[in-house]
C-alpha cells in the first residue's frame, strides 16, 4: 500500500513536471515566432528605406543635379543594401533575384544603365508601392541591357 502511494506521487509529480515543461516549450515557441516576425518586419522596412533612398538619388541623377558619378555610385550602393536586405527576407527569392540583377547591371554596364535611369526609377517606385508590376518593369530594364557590351 505504501509502495502504491509513492508510485502515485511520483506519477503525479512526473505529469506535473511534463505539463510545466510543455507550457514552457509553448511559451518559448510563441516568443520565437513573435521575434522572427518582428525581425522580418524590420528587414522589410530597411529594404523599403533603401529603395526610397535609391529612388531619390535616381531623381537627382535624372535631373542632372551635381556630381553624376557620385550619384550613380550612391544609387548602386543603395541597391546593394536593398539586395542584402532582400536576401534576409523570408519568401523573397524572386524579388531578391530581380534586385540582384538590377544591381549587377548597374555595376557592369554603367553607360547603358545611365540611359535607363528613368525606367529604373519608375520600377523602383512601383516596387516600393508594393505593386507586382514593379519587379516586371525592373526585369524589363535588365533584359534591355546589351550584356555582350555591343
Amino acid at each position: 500500500m505504501n509502495q502504491e502511494k509513492i508510485m502515485k506521487r511520483r506519477m503525479i509529480s512526473a505529469l506535473i513536471l511534463w505539463l510545466v515543461t510543455l507550457i514552457a516549450l509553448l511559451v518559448f515557441i510563441g516568443l520565437y515566432v513573435d521575434e522572427t516576425r518582428r525581425v522580418q518586419e524590420t528587414y522589410r522596412k530597411q529594404y523599403s528605406t533603401e529603395l526610397e533612398h535609391a529612388s531619390k538619388e535616381m531623381e537627382s541623377f535624372i535631373e542632372n543635379k551635381g556630381d553624376l558619378d557620385l550619384r550613380y555610385r550612391r544609387i548602386s550602393s543603395y541597391l546593394t543594401c536593398a539586395s542584402s536586405y532582400a536576401f534576409l527576407i523570408d519568401g523573397f527569392s524572386r524579388e531578391q533575384i530581380v534586385i540582384n540583377e538590377v544591381n549587377t547591371c548597374l555595376i557592369k554596364y554603367p553607360e547603358q544603365m545611365s540611359d535607363k535611369m528613368t525606367e529604373l526609377k519608375q520600377a523602383i517606385d512601383d516596387i516600393n508601392a508594393n505593386l507586382d508590376k514593379g519587379y516586371e518593369e525592373a526585369e524589363a530594364v535588365v533584359e534591355s541591357v546589351d550584356k555582350l557590351g555591343n
